[in-house]
């Protein structure tokens, strides 16, 4: 297994109406979600080996999403189901190029019952790659499992890769994600997130700032997504930086799991960290002219048709 994810998986509904005001929508299409499934799926599109560890409900939502993920090749055998509990759902209105407000339904989350034992740490060790998110430490046993996961992968040499993935809807506040993520840091090699999720976990506005605070915890790459103005890279006392890629934009939401999926399968091939941003930054221009997330995934043909079309406009412009 070359990657491991454990995390989210939702039931995502996209609405069909597009540029309608969500509450008038009266058609809506079904999808794998959940920031995590999202990369699984990417990573996997891409020619990675992933399994996910995570929970979902015992209902015909998970019927769904499990049999979604293994048409895709992601390993489920680690996803639990869980009595009692409920399969995360979300609906997003499609209002391109800049309105996707989405309505979130998360009261008592089966993801939050992911519990690790023997086999699942035996089942993390065969990885190279451990990727995790912040939603994963919003409550317990989750919270306990995700900590468990990371110093379990660190001590194993594992590439440790932490998505802040802030979704206010499964915290108290943003001060306590800001501090269960900072918890975290000892054990994470690999950190992403925008500008305001770094803010949270720094306290710090300006994105030098942040990767410093971070980078200073112990952390080895520090990414900050910086949506329409780019995305940059901080790596000791070295920073890069990449442009986005223009394009046809049909729903942004996914941009981000779509630019770690590119990001992470560059940098688990060993490419220099500039060329890792221009592949996630291809990823994410696939992602964005489509509407969905994991079904708006690239593949690696798609992926390298991006990368060429960005660097012969780049050639063109003089770049």
């Amino acid at each position: 297994m070359d990657v491991c994810v454990l995390g989210r998986i939702g039931y995502d509904l996209y609405a069909e109406e597009h540029g309608r005001p969500l509450a008038e929508v009266e058609h809506f299409s079904r999808h794998l979600g959940g920031s995590s499934a999202n990369m699984a799926v990417g990573l996997a599109r891409l020619g990675l080996s992933v399994g996910m560890m995570s929970a979902v409900g015992w209902d015909a939502l998970a019927n769904y999403l499990l049999s979604t993920l293994t048409a895709e090749g992601v390993d489920v055998r680690h996803v639990r189901r869980v009595k009692g509990y409920n399969t995360s759902l979300c609906l997003t209105e499609v209002s391109p190029p800049d309105r996707f407000p989405q309505v979130f339904y998360r009261s008592n989350p089966a993801d939050a019952q992911v519990v690790i034992g023997a086999a699942e740490l035996e089942y993390l060790r065969q990885a190279r790659m451990f990727v995790t998110n912040g939603t994963s430490l919003s409550a317990p046993p989750a919270r306990q499992a995700t900590r468990l996961a990371l110093e379990t992968a660190q001590e194993a040499g594992l590439r440790t890769v932490f998505d802040i993935d802030y979704r206010a809807s499964s915290w108290a506040s943003p001060a306590e994600a800001g501090e269960a993520a900072r918890a975290v840091l000892p054990w994470v090699r690999v950190v992403l997130g925008n500008e305001d999720e770094l803010f949270l976990l720094t306290g710090e506005r300006q994105t030098k700032m942040q990767a410093r605070a971070v980078l200073a915890a112990g952390v080895d790459l520090v990414v900050c997504k910086l949506g329409k103005d780019g995305v940059e890279a901080h790596a000791g006392d070295r920073s890069c930086f990449a442009p986005p890629i223009p394009t046809r934009v049909a729903s942004t939401i996914g941009a981000g799991d779509g630019f770690a999926a590119g990001f992470l399968y560059a940098l688990d091939l060993g490419l220099p960290l500039e060329e890792c941003l221009r592949y996630g930054n291809a990823a994410a221009a696939v992602v964005v002219s489509r509407v969905s997330c994991s079904d708006a995934m690239p593949r690696l043909e798609e992926l390298t048709e991006m990368l060429g079309s960005a660097a012969r406009l780049n050639s063109t412009l003089g770049g």
